[in-house]
């Protein structure tokens, strides 16, 4: 700051100054005001919701989860059938856990091969037809 001679110039200051002090004052308690709102819980369980629900990896990895066990469940029915052998379920529980695990963590792969079956051999047919 620099030095001030005068008093009028005293006065001028201090008047910026406690004008500057109440801008300064409101603009806290607004803040402060908008903090609190954000910090209910019911507001903290939205924002979550919404961060979540807007994320755009959570339907694809929901779908890719979902396609994993469905496939995993159906190999394991189709190698079990309709068997009581033990070690055949044994193995068809193992199928299950691997299939499952694939398709779950490598949906782009099955979606690229579920996508080049339809497109060389089920269009085919809809053309020949």
């Amino acid at each position: 700051m620099e030095y001030i001679s005068s008093s009028a110039v005293l006065k001028d200051t201090i008047q910026l100054l406690e004008v500057e002090q109440e801008i300064e004052g409101r603009l806290l308690k607004e803040q402060f005001k908008k903090t609190y709102e954000s910090l209910k819980p019911v507001n903290l369980l939205k924002s979550t919701f919404m961060e979540v629900a807007s994320s755009p990896y959570l339907l694809d990895n929901i779908i890719g989860a979902g396609v994993g066990l469905a496939t995993g469940y159906l190999s394991k029915k189709i190698v079990i059938g309709t068997s009581g052998n033990i070690i055949r379920r044994f193995f068809g529980l193992l199928m299950q856990l691997g299939v499952t695990n694939t398709v779950a963590q490598h949906p782009d792969t099955i979606k690229s091969i579920g996508q080049f079956i339809y497109q060389h051999f089920l269009r085919k047919k809809e053309h020949n037809s």
